[in-house]
């Protein structure tokens, strides 16, 4: 198994904040799926867990090196917990099609809170394609 991507995001969450604030309904479906969005709003400050979950979406279009490119959409990024906690990320659509397309197999992430700034980072592993050859 080797490491086929890394890549981190810091954001504001005051910014995420304003954005959720002037844009609400429409901000939060274009960016984050229903389960993202059932889990945020029912935290006290909603604006901090949504900021996590920015910075992973961007964390991983860096990891793979796209930005969000070839009608790659937010939503194909979605970013939940597992049983204990951790956070989970899952990919669909165009997203997943890449992911598949560079041997991607798992996908290790970690988000942190502090005050002003919430962090995202994400590992993608797997089997590069270039050594299956």
């Amino acid at each position: 198994m080797s490491i086929l991507g890394i890549g981190i995001d810091m954001v504001n969450i005051g910014r995420i904040e304003t954005m959720t604030q002037r844009w609400h309904q429409k901000f939060l479906d274009r960016v984050f799926t229903k389960a993202e969005q059932d889990y945020c709003l029912q935290k006290h400050r909603s604006h901090v867990h949504f900021s996590g979950r920015f910075a992973i979406k961007e964390a991983l279009l860096k990891a793979l090196g796209t930005g969000l490119s070839e009608g790659m959409s937010w939503k194909e990024i979605e970013t939940l917990r597992d049983e204990s906690g951790r956070p989970l990320v899952r990919l669909s659509g165009r997203v997943q099609h890449f992911a598949d397309q560079i041997g991607v197999s798992d996908i290790l992430s970690s988000i942190s809170h502090d005050k002003d700034y919430a962090i995202g980072q994400v590992i993608l592993q797997g089997q590069d394609m270039e050594d299956k050859n």
